[in-house]
């Protein structure tokens, strides 16, 4: 196995997938970018008995021509099949005499499956067959196939309801990397970032291993994200292609997408249609539900005025670091050389950064919970904004517990230690009896204070007993 950061669960599944003692399909799906390829060509070394990849926006022609020159490769002689049936009769025929004589797993590697499927190609039907006919009764192989287009993997092969209908043995879903995981992969490659830095990465690009890769050793995190973004950078333009290869028509999706960025709290399942009537019910549950499982956005339900969680009305969030990110300032790109660095103190940038980290913590919530003590407890957790008697209230992150107590979390982004004044802490305690008396909550509130490095000495200092640090995140 070649070098891997982080991934350990995964790992372990592939492990265990390898020496299960039967065939194996598994589909390895995530958004973009995320090192799914990566991952499967790492941990095997690159010896496969078969690997091939679709090419993105490849004619049917060129894609046939791909995999026939993949097969080329293991010792194929023939001429171009006809179809895609007669291309995998002669894939089953050049692997029969390896999977004979093996003793170890024959592993079959199809890259970027999704692009295979051409207009009225048959690719997966033949595909299909093929697994099922002869693949699937050989306890040798395994066969790993691995797409970017999440929503077409979900639909076609994790959730088929034709000729790979309950087929698929293992499904992984690859996410980007944690903040623990972002710090390991920094230094591994010995570049020294402190952990505010690695924090400073994550809240502007996320944990995806490909955005992560174009920081240099010794570069300043400003300078850097004006390489990379505002002049002309390599990733200035990545919404449009990110979309471009996830969706088939991307339109509808950049659209919700968009709405959804001018919502930060979050926004009913009902104001979206109302906001995007262009998008009829039916298209837009698929929208909704394909951007969620390519971790761009989070659904959630959230306390009613009963004290209970309303189960008939569903929330989504825009959580993906980059996407916030960009629909924060695209606009500013080419406005002015070294943009970042000359606007780092502004108030534009000193709200994106508390935006941010607010997400940063909500996409931690396994690490506060395990910082509070309660990581063992069934929680659900939310976002929340109502009024009690003419005040408007809106709580970043609520955690709902079994156990008969809920935690209201303060969320505050600072570059040095932060002090907790006066004026701020009566806030806090003017927002949870607002929000107790909105609900008619009978559990027990906590107020929570996270922050990057702790609080600062003073007279408020420690009000609030529950406290989070970056240190705890990590």
């Amino acid at each position: 196995m070649g070098k891997i950061v982080g991934r350990k669960e995964q790992i372990i599944d592939l492990d265990n997938y390898t020496k299960s003692g039967r065939a194996e399909f598994i589909a390895v799906y995530g958004r973009r970018r995320i090192g799914k390829t990566y991952l499967i060509r790492q941990y095997f070394d690159n010896n496969f008995a078969f690997s091939t990849s679709g090419i993105i926006d490849g004619s049917a022609q060129e894609q046939m021509s791909a995999f026939v020159s993949s097969m080329r490769d293991i010792g194929y002689k023939g001429k171009l099949p006809k179809n895609w049936l007669e291309a995998f009769f002669e894939l089953r025929t050049l692997l029969e005499p390896l999977v004979k004589k093996s003793r170890k797993r024959v592993v079959i590697f199809i890259d970027e499956l999704p692009c295979f499927e051409t207009a009225k190609s048959g690719f997966l039907r033949a595909f299909s067959h093929f697994w099922n006919s002869w693949a699937n009764w050989e306890d040798k192989i395994m066969l790993i196939v691995c797409g970017s287009a999440t929503s077409w993997m979900t639909d076609n092969v994790i959730n088929n309801h034709g000729g790979l209908y309950n087929r698929l043995t293992h499904q992984i879903h690859l996410r980007e990397f944690t903040l623990s995981e972002t710090y390991e992969y920094f230094t591994s490659l010995g570049y020294g970032y402190s952990k505010q830095m690695v924090l400073q990465i994550y809240m502007t690009f996320g944990g995806v291993p490909y955005y992560l890769g174009y920081f240099r050793k010794g570069e300043s995190f400003a300078k850097a994200v004006d390489r990379l973004f505002f002049d002309d950078g390599v990733l200035k333009n990545e919404f449009d292609q990110m979309f471009a290869a996830l969706f088939r028509q991307p339109l509808p999706y950049i659209q919700a997408m968009k709405f959804l960025a001018t919502k930060k709290s979050g926004i009913s399942r009902k104001e979206i249609g109302e906001g995007l009537k262009k998008i009829d019910n039916g298209h837009l549950t698929k929208i909704l539900n394909d951007l969620e499982t390519c971790d761009f956005v989070r659904k959630f339900y959230t306390i009613g005025r009963n004290g209970k969680m309303k189960s008939s009305s569903c929330f989504y969030q825009l959580t993906d670091f980059y996407t916030i990110f960009y629909f924060t300032f695209h606009d500013k790109t080419g406005s002015t050389k070294n943009y970042f660095q000359k606007n780092i103190g502004s108030s534009v940038v000193s709200a994106w950064f508390g935006l941010s980290f607010e997400r940063v913590v909500s996409a931690h919530i396994d690490k506060v919970k395990k910082a509070l003590g309660i990581d063992k407890i069934i929680t659900q957790h939310y976002t929340w904004r109502g009024e009690y008697e003419g005040e408007r209230v809106q709580i970043d992150l609520i955690i709902d517990r079994a156990d008969g107590i809920i935690d209201i979390c303060e969320i505050k982004y600072s570059d040095t230690e932060y002090r907790l004044t006066k004026e701020e802490y009566f806030k806090t305690i003017d927002r949870i009896e607002t929000f107790k008396n909105a609900t008619g909550t009978k559990k027990t509130v906590h107020p929570v204070l996270v922050t990057v490095f702790g609080t600062s000495r003073g007279e408020y200092s420690g009000a609030i007993d529950f406290k989070i640090t970056l240190d705890d995140l990590m």
